[in-house]
């Protein structure tokens, strides 16, 4: 719900500066347009002022989120929002309008961010991709539906054409301001706090009633020790300690692979599609557009029936190679026919792929760059990457007209050749430098960052610190459901009950396999031979 917010804003606050309704009442009447127009100024702030909410929400996800948590946020944007949407439903003071669209911007990027910290902590590790998937279903259906309201109004004459679209961002908040009630709060942030009985009844509640108590105790017995080491290891400033160690490794990999939905060129495109669509001949400029989103939304729909099965590293080099593609093959079809009507038609051709390909494998960049981050800092570098990220969004937004328009280079889609090269740089980013982390529990992330595992091994490490811990909840296990333990798991059970230690220096009697379904022993008493 907090991402179909967030694309129900840009694609309604975005038809309001064609609506007569809106123009009247924030614009002037042009004698020489011999219609209603809007001052560029007010037009750019109105714009500008949203990008820099979301950029300062973005930033003070950090401190928020550690201090009041996932869920809090949530009902702080709900607040929020509801606040700023009342305003622009009042007001026709253009300055009361800039105070509202900063903080619904502000809203906005609470709701994004909020949300995908949610989701990265709270789903099992081999469902993780498939739950953020959503996220960018309910992204394109926002934006949709924004658009279509849009259109059922922009011919109203009053007030209305703009008070109605307005309305509808009372909605969703609401509804999952009600059903965040009915949810725990993340069980790693809980685990961060050191409330770590109110973390086990969090985890317990997200997963399966009929769990295996043996399941459950090796994965909270993992997010249990691997915080505690997170957060003995991070105790001074924490926006400084995620550029320290390790850390920053993890803080560059992070920003630079959220930051690729910005490297994309997706900004420039998805202004520029009415442009070429009137230049190709469309009559109905808005329900093209509208097809150009819905074939994203296939792209969304798609994606979650692969990203169970193929690696994160394969998706955004596909994903990024395919854009880079489309933004070639559209600036060479524009320097052989400009301005002609079969070259309008085919760069509309590559946007719509474009769209699909960049919309399917986006989800995965924005889960990667969750991924990377320890329990502890998540909160402050994906709240720095998010903000980061719409930054370089209104960049290319912002110098775009510089490239395209015919009073200044004119390169119109001959700006793909740009666009063109930063996907490349992208595709060689993700070969050499970034990790794979497919099934991999957010704990496990830790432990091969923390121990320096080069990035083309990460797919086959594996990581015994995280097994210690596994090893130790499954003998708690034992002992919970009455099954007479081994030796080495007894032992592990009065290690964890005594004292607090780090379990990756103490000597393993038994080597443990973390599946995400079971943990099962590799060897036992019975069955020597086992593989």
């Amino acid at each position: 719900m907090g991402t179909f917010q967030y694309g129900l804003d840009y694609a309604l606050v975005g038809g309001f500066l064609s609506m007569p309704g809106f123009l009247k009442v924030y614009g002037y009447y042009s004698p020489e347009l011999k219609k209603w127009n809007i001052d560029p100024t007010v037009q750019q702030l109105i714009s500008s002022l949203m990008t820099i909410g979301t950029f300062v929400g973005s930033l003070l996800i950090g401190p928020l989120s550690t201090k009041f948590g996932r869920r809090h946020g949530l009902w702080g944007a709900a607040g929020l929002n509801a606040i700023s949407t009342a305003i622009m439903l009042s007001t026709t003071s253009v300055a009361a309008l800039y105070v509202a669209r900063l903080m619904l911007g502000i809203s906005v990027g609470w709701f994004f961010t909020f949300s995908q910290l949610y989701v990265h902590e709270a789903a099992p590790a081999h469902l993780r991709g498939i739950v953020f998937g959503f996220y960018q279903v309910m992204l394109s259906v926002g934006s949709i539906v924004g658009a279509s309201v849009d259109f059922g109004t922009h011919k109203i004459q009053s007030k209305r054409a703009y008070q109605i679209p307005l309305a509808i961002f009372f909605v969703a908040p609401t509804i999952q301001s009600i059903m965040i009630i009915f949810f725990p709060e993340s069980p790693r942030w809980l685990m961060v706090q050191g409330k770590e009985e109110e973390a086990e009844k969090a985890l317990r509640r997200l997963r399966n009633k009929d769990i295996d108590e043996h399941e459950f105790q090796a994965e909270f017995n993992e997010i249990r020790g691997s915080t505690r080491e997170q957060v003995e290891n991070n105790k001074k400033w924490l926006f400084i300690e995620m550029w320290r160690g390790t850390n920053f490794r993890r803080t560059v990999l992070c920003l630079a692979v959220v930051c690729f939905h910005a490297a994309n060129g997706s900004s420039w495109v998805n202004i520029y599609t009415t442009y070429f669509l009137t230049v190709s001949g469309v009559q109905n400029e808005f329900a093209m557009s509208v097809m150009i989103t819905c074939i994203g939304l296939l792209g969304c729909i798609f994606s979650l029936g692969f990203t169970r099965f193929v690696d994160r590293r394969v998706v955004i080099i596909i994903g990024c190679s395919a854009c880079a593609l489309c933004q070639l093959f559209m600036a060479i079809v524009w320097t052989i026919h400009p301005g002609s009507k079969i070259g309008g038609q085919c760069v509309v051709a590559f946007i719509s792929l474009f769209t699909f390909f960049y919309v399917a494998y986006s989800p995965t960049a924005w889960l990667v760059g969750g991924e990377i981050p320890n329990n502890h800092l998540r909160p402050f570098t994906y709240g720095m990457a998010t903000a980061l990220n719409f930054v370089g969004n209104w960049l290319g937004t912002f110098t775009a007209p510089y490239f395209i328009n015919p009073a200044k280079l004119g390169w119109s889609a001959k700006y793909g050749y740009i666009w063109f090269g930063t996907n490349s740089l992208l595709v060689l980013f993700t070969i050499f430098f970034l990790p794979e982390t497919r099934d991999r529990t957010l704990e496990e992330v830790h432990e091969m960052f923390e121990n320096k595992v080069p990035t083309h091994k990460f797919k086959t490490y594996v990581c015994t610190g995280v097994e210690a811990f596994a090893a130790q909840g499954v003998a708690k296990a034992d002992i919970l459901t009455e099954r007479h333990p081994y030796p080495a798991e007894k032992e592990a059970v009065e290690q964890l009950e005594t004292r607090e230690e780090e379990v990756k220096d103490q000597p393993k009697k038994e080597s443990w396999r973390s599946d995400k379904k079971y943990m099962t022993p590799l060897s036992s008493p019975s069955s020597q031979n086992d593989p």
